[in-house]
């Protein structure tokens, strides 16, 4: 089972929107629940054998003045992933809208 915990979540990104960002995230029990400046991230997940996959929802806390695909929408995404002892790893897709956006994440447990 993936540890519970504080961690720190880096994600780039993909198919060359340009965007990445750091937050926080806490993953207890099967549910996760983080955010940052901007965005907050509420879902569930499970994991077997060291990999893991899940469900999220994200939506904008701050009005982001800038672009950002996230930026006033809801998003749905799914993820699936690796994990070991010192955090996590996953490659995820959101739906935004009717647009399709990849990006990968770290997360790097900072307290358990």
């Amino acid at each position: 089972m993936i540890k519970n915990g504080l961690y720190k979540i880096s994600t780039e990104f993909l198919d060359g929107a340009g965007i990445s960002n750091v937050h926080v995230m806490i993953l207890h029990d099967g549910k996760l629940h983080g955010g940052g400046p901007f965005f907050y991230t509420v879902g569930s997940y499970s994991c077997s054998g060291r990999k893991w996959k899940g469900e999220a929802t994200t939506q904008e806390h701050t009005p982001f003045h800038g672009k950002h695909p996230w930026a006033r929408k809801i998003v749905t995404l799914g993820f699936m992933g690796t994990y070991n002892d010192d955090g996590a790893e996953i490659d995820a897709v959101a739906l935004v809208g009717k647009q399709s956006v990849r990006f990968k994440s770290i997360l790097q447990l900072l307290a358990d």
